[in-house]
Formats: structure tokens, C-alpha cells, sequence
């Protein structure tokens, strides 16, 4: 069995897990989740917890009873806490402003980019140079995050771009006669 299969994933009052026909949803405060669980995964409430199980014995069912776990932890801190990630625009003259479920950034282009958010997921921009991105499927944050910085990422010479608010940006040395 996987190292973080082992574990028991805590169900949080406010939170409601169902499991039914192959499929476990999460339901909490900031809204429900749902995904099909792995055949060779057995998932079991116990308590105020979920168990994990091996179904079988093969390296697939190992590997994706700590998947299926780790999968799950997520959902139910997404329906409770929620997931964002930051981004910052930097570089003179780029910036952002968010227009319900649209983005627009202004990016160096001859015309502005407008990114459409899927739904389940909120933006936000604090100032003209910062976004935010929530919602409670840690994935779709992610992917959202990891598209938008895809529309300039930051270039190696002078940093400038869309970078994670985290990120370091290791600049190159420019060349020399």
C-alpha cells in the first residue's frame, strides 16, 4: 500500500462526502465537487474519516490508492478553505483588469487579450499589476493560473512578463562585444 494511503482523510463538520456508483462527491460551504473514483480503490467512511483500500493486488491499485487519497484530501479542502494562486504582471505598461467572468490584460500586443473563465472560477485584480485566481477544484485553479501566465510568460533577459507571485525569474547576461 502507498505511504499516503495509509492516512485517513478528516472530514471536517459542514462537510458531507458521498460515495455512490463509482463516483465520490463533496459538498461544503464554498460549493461541491465531484469525481469518479478508481475501480482498483476502495473507499470506505469511517467515523469522521475516509479509508483508503487497495482493491487487488497489482502496482496500479497500489500506485492510485494514494492518488485516489491525495485526490480527495484536495476536494474537501477546496469545498472548506478554497484554492487561489497570485499572479503579477511585470514590465512598464502591462496590465490587468478583471470584467466579471473576463480578464483583460494588456501585454505589449497591438490589442488586449481576453481570457474567458471556466466556470467554478472567480478573478480578481487587487491593483492593475496583481490577479488572483480562486475557486475550490485545485486543478482548474492551476490550469487557469498556468494559461494566463501562458500569454507572456517572462522573457530571460529582462523579467518581464506574467509570473507566479512566488516565482524567481533567474535573468541571463545580456551579450557583449
Amino acid at each position: 500500500m502507498s505511504r499516503i494511503a495509509k492516512y485517513p482523510v478528516p472530514v471536517p463538520k459542514g462537510v458531507e462526502v458521498t460515495l455512490a456508483g463509482g463516483n465520490i462527491s463533496v459538498k461544503g460551504p464554498l460549493g461541491v465537487i465531484a469525481r469518479a473514483a478508481d475501480p482498483n480503490v476502495g473507499v470506505e467512511r469511517e467515523g469522521e474519516q475516509l479509508l483508503f483500500k487497495v482493491v487487488g493486488n497489482s502496482n496500479h491499485a497500489d500506485a492510485m490508492s494514494g492518488t485516489m487519497r491525495a485526490l480527495v484530501s484536495n476536494m474537501v479542502t477546496g469545498v472548506t478553505k478554497g484554492y487561489e494562486k497570485k499572479l503579477s504582471l511585470v514590465g512598464v505598461g502591462y496590465r490587468a483588469q478583471a470584467q466579471g467572468d473576463k480578464l483583460s490584460l494588456t501585454l505589449g500586443f497591438s490589442h488586449p487579450v481576453v481570457h474567458q473563465m471556466p466556470k467554478g472560477i472567480k478573478v480578481a485584480t487587487p491593483t492593475q499589476t496583481e490577479i488572483v485566481i480562486s475557486g475550490i477544484d485545485k486543478q482548474l485553479v492551476g490550469q487557469v493560473a498556468a494559461e494566463v501566465r501562458a500569454h507572456r510568460p517572462p522573457e530571460p533577459y529582462k523579467g518581464k512578463g506574467v509570473r507566479y507571485a512566488n516565482e524567481t525569474v533567474v535573468l541571463k547576461e545580456t551579450k557583449k562585444k
